[in-house]
């Protein structure tokens, strides 16, 4: 019996992307909290999709008891009196439903055409049920708190992997970056100005409508919204953005002032205490070809002092690199987002990199290389190869972080078992009589000394 650790946000996609239209029942109850029906065939209809429409052996039945290991969660945390805020849940909601978004190309009137309803609609209708999952995902953090391995466990889980099952990992990677944001002129930053200045004009003198506006002007994909960035307490926004925000009275607009996304103009809707509600109208100014030149020849130069041994790479970074790259404060190491560290399967590199890695030594420098990030701003970036691993089956020696990390999840998945395991003797369980043929159910039943369903 194994009770694996399960994505939030993969329920959360399941919820709203099922379709709600069956008569629903509690199949089975664990303490105080309950499993629908309809829960169970969200679970089912998202695995089918996942998996081009075949349902693994034996799926249903995981999927009943993953949703009963997530009801006795709620339960603990609910009789452990543990909370979740409801800025988190707001901020998580609004999160999931960017995501949704992201699927769906930012396109507002599809998302409310599948759904035949508004966000604000559908975020109201999702709000209890990310709240509680939420709240399981805090009490698994508190059953799982601090747990670590030490190397010699590392060596005995991997010594318990059978040799014909160890995996066989690709070439793989370590890439170093400096990132440079190019500067725009002061030209382009007047003429940005200027025109949030006209803007502000004909929102405060000629009285015209600001969330119109955002729609037709800001660069900021809160334009779909009017600009409207909902409730934030302090220390959500850049600490300029802030600045600027929280000198306002209500409904007063700010002068045009600039962050590291642009410039900006705000204007306050409301008060909560530490929390406030703003919008806001985003222009970033044009980066004209001269100056992608000067970037360009800028980050030249730092190549050459590297190359020189004028400087190390890891001290040019710190001063000359972009101070918002992710890598900036990894020595410009740059990490892998799908498995948290710095390890990439050439296969798995963008293009640009793996074009300019592939033939590289390792130590060597790339000339500047133009990227645009998700925002659609244009950077360069120097590219550093730092190692080279070849095809390989796993090892201690060439893989001991992705062993460790293994090991740990293996760990925390059997902490979680033990925990769940104690709980079914000491918790009520109740099976719906239509609830037949998962054997790996039983233990919930015969722990309980229940007739099997």
């Amino acid at each position: 019996m194994k009770y694996l650790l399960t994505s939030i946000f993969l329920l959360f996609v399941a919820a709203l992307f099922a379709q709600k239209e069956m008569l629903d029942k509690v199949v089975v109850t664990v303490g105080g909290e309950m499993v629908l029906l309809s829960e169970v065939e969200e679970q089912v209809s998202y695995t089918k999709s996942q998996r081009g429409g075949v349902l693994p052996p034996n799926a249903r039945c995981g999927i009943m008891e993953q949703l009963m290991v997530n009801k006795m969660l709620l339960n603990q945390a609910k009789l452990d009196s543990i909370e979740v805020k409801d800025e988190d849940v707001e901020t998580q909601l609004n999160a999931r439903i960017e995501k949704i978004l992201g699927y769906m190309n930012g396109d507002l009137k599809q998302f409310e055409d599948y759904y035949g309803q508004q966000v604000s609609a559908v975020k109201e209708q999702f709000r209890q049920e990310l709240k509680a999952q939420l709240l399981v995902e805090k009490i698994r953090a508190q059953i799982m708190d601090k747990i670590t391995v030490t190397p010699s466990e590392v060596r005995v889980f991997f010594q318990k992997i059978p040799k014909d099952s160890l995996p066989y990992f690709n070439s793989e990677v370590e890439i170093g970056e400096i990132v440079y944001k190019p500067v725009i002129n002061k030209e382009q930053k007047r003429l940005t100005i200027g025109k949030l200045d006209d803007i502000r004009k004909r929102i405060a003198e000629g009285g015209e409508d600001f969330a119109a506006l955002a729609q037709k002007f800001s660069d900021d994909g809160s334009a779909r919204a009017g600009g409207d960035l909902g409730w934030a307490k302090r220390g959500k926004y850049v600490s300029d953005f802030e600045a600027a925000a929280y000198k306002l009275q209500d409904l007063e607009i700010s002068p045009v002032f600039e962050t590291q996304f642009g410039f900006h103009i705000i204007q306050m809707l409301g008060r909560r205490g530490n929390s406030i509600h703003v919008r806001h109208i985003l222009i970033r100014p044009e980066v004209t070809d001269e100056d992608l030149a000067v970037a360009r020849h800028f980050l030249d130069s730092v190549r050459l002092l590297i190359v020189h041994d004028s400087t190390s790479f890891s001290l040019a970074v710190k001063r000359f690199g972009h101070k918002e790259a992710q890598s900036h404060n990894n020595d410009g190491r740059m990490v892998n987002p799908s498995s948290g560290n710095t390890f990439f399967e050439t296969g798995d590199l963008d293009p640009d990199i793996y074009f300019t890695v592939d033939t590289m030594k390792m130590g060597h420098i790339s000339k500047p290389v133009e990227y645009t990030d998700p925002a659609g701003d244009i950077y360069y970036r120097l590219i550093q190869l730092q190692t080279r691993t070849p095809p390989h089956r796993a090892s201690l020696a060439l893989d001991y972080s992705k062993i460790q990390k293994a090991a740990i999840e293996s760990k925390r998945n059997e902490t979680i078992n033990r925990w769940v395991t104690d709980r079914i003797g000491k918790t009520f369980v109740s099976f719906d009589s239509e609830i037949q043929g998962c054997p790996t159910l039983d233990v919930w039943v015969n722990r309980r000394n229940l007739p099997k369903p």
